[in-house]
């Protein structure tokens, strides 16, 4: 019979557990990944396009991708910033945070387990229990003992939580790898930046040494009466407007190489640039762009979007199963004794063991005030992933038509060099002929170095524009930033 009586609460309690899991159910609505935009091109049509971009439907880069324009010493600084950079640290201390929230919503789903123990001194009042006529004693009271429940999560609000706090880890995932392409990015258009500056600090200087020396054969001339002296004053007018340039790009220049130091992670007074030219720079002929609908899955900032409307979503489930009830199962076991050698003796133990029902009866409409707070913000969540891939879109059809144009624009700086390389070359063989001035190869030569200086200025644009290209269509690499799919 006293073996009877001890199985018939496991025996129960059995029962209800498999009653509640047969009945457990997820509420709140699954998660569906948004169609991925209908669009088979980045620009408006008669947008002008760069002969230069190949569309492909998936395009990925062997290596980071700023491996692609070429430049050991951008290589070489871009390790230093991975290791350095305090933006990537911030973005991979954040994702270590999500991880360990994640990490928090799946130990709910897990029975917990707790254990007590105490020794205190108590006095007992015997009048409580209706016993009078007896002083009460004062005793010591020693207890050990544990605890445990499961929560079945009926509803699978639990369930809902797991899956939430997994999208937002995959959202954060998604930011890091957004922040490494922007600071990547950021980098490579300073070490242009940097490139493009001391060319034409170089090509002004050119030109600098140019109109001295057409001042120089214009005082000549005018010692002999030659020329007259306005010619002179026009020259020296020139001379000290070009000089006057050159202090605007040394600043340009030290604010580049700051800029670059701080994104490496130290002070500039501690970090020299390297001494980036357009020559160490040899960006591939053709750049593949993946399609539009490939863009959507694999630009790091759309991917956190997305993410962000599948927590939202996976939240609305979260609400809904606060309107349903749950079972929570307990045990509780304790030895408790007045003496710590009688403690572990079976007369001083006791147990308790059974089914706790909680069940929402009148909470004045807070749950679905919740709920309806929860559908709302997954609707921001949704038009906000919308607005993402629309900005994404336009990022990148203003950089296709700009290289566009930036072509267009080497192509006649160019042109106009290669004329003026002519003319000088003219110019110094009617000199050598005898039939020319020097004046006019002086002339011609300060003309081929504003050509220069020009064509430097649209070369620096396009290189700019496809190290933006790249980093608004690459997909991120940063193996930190890895996280599994929700």
């Amino acid at each position: 019979m006293r073996s009877v009586n001890r199985r018939a609460p496991g025996a129960a309690v059995g029962a209800v557990l498999a009653l509640s899991v047969n009945a457990c159910v997820t509420v709140g609505p699954n998660f569906t990944r948004p169609a991925a935009l209908r669009a088979s091109s980045y620009t408006m049509a008669g947008d002008a396009v760069p002969a230069a971009l190949t569309l492909t439907p998936d395009a990925h880069p062997a290596g980071p991708w700023w491996h692609a324009l070429g430049s050991a010493d951008l290589n070489v600084v871009m390790t230093q910033v991975l290791s350095d950079n305090q933006t990537l640290a911030a973005a991979e201390a954040t994702l270590d945070r999500a991880r360990a929230e994640t990490r928090n919503a799946q130990a709910a789903r897990s029975p917990v387990v707790t254990g007590v123990a105490s020794a205190v001194r108590t006095r007992i009042n015997t009048s409580v229990f209706g016993i009078s006529g007896f002083p009460s004693p004062t005793v010591n009271l020693f207890s050990v003992g544990g605890a445990v429940s499961y929560d079945l999560d009926l509803a699978g609000g639990a369930r809902r939580g797991v899956e939430a706090a997994a999208a937002a880890e995959a959202a954060q995932g998604y930011r890091a790898e957004a922040a490494y392409l922007t600071l990547t990015g950021n980098v490579a258009m300073q070490a242009v930046r940097i490139a493009g500056l001391r060319d034409e600090i170089a090509a002004l200087q050119a030109i600098a040494i140019d109109d001295q020396a057409i001042i120089d054969i214009q005082d000549k001339a005018e010692a002999v009466g030659g020329s007259s002296s306005a010619q002179g004053v026009g020259g020296r007018r020139q001379l000290a407007e070009d000089e006057a340039l050159m202090p605007a790009l040394r600043q340009s220049l030290a604010l580049a190489r700051h800029a670059l130091a701080v994104l490496v992670g130290q002070p500039p007074a501690q970090w020299t640039a390297p001494d980036f030219a357009f020559s160490g720079f040899t960006p591939p002929a053709q750049i593949p762009v993946s399609l539009p609908s490939s863009l959507v899955r694999q630009r790091p900032d759309i991917l956190a979007a997305e993410a962000d409307l599948h927590a939202d979503t996976a939240r609305i489930g979260v609400a809904t199963a606060q309107l349903y009830p749950d079972i929570r199962l307990t045990a509780d076991f304790a030895q408790t004794a007045l003496t710590p050698g009688s403690l572990f003796g079976y007369g001083a133990s006791g147990w308790s063991f059974g089914p706790k029902l909680t069940t929402p009866i009148f909470n004045g409409g807070a749950i679905r005030a919740q709920m309806r707070a929860a559908e709302a913000q997954a609707r921001v969540s949704l038009a906000h992933y919308r607005q993402t891939v629309l900005t994404a879109f336009g990022q990148v059809a203003d950089v296709m038509t700009a290289l566009a144009h930036d072509d267009e624009l080497a192509a006649a700086d160019t042109r106009v060099e290669t004329q003026a390389q002519s003319s000088l070359r003219d110019a110094q063989s009617a000199y050598d002929l005898g039939g020319g001035a020097r004046l006019a190869v002086a002339q011609a030569q300060l003309q081929l170095n504003r050509a220069r200086l020009n064509r430097i200025d649209s070369q620096g644009r396009r290189l700019l524009d496809v190290v933006q290209l790249y980093a608004a269509t690459s997909a991120a690499d940063w193996p930190k930033a890895t996280v599994p799919h929700p």
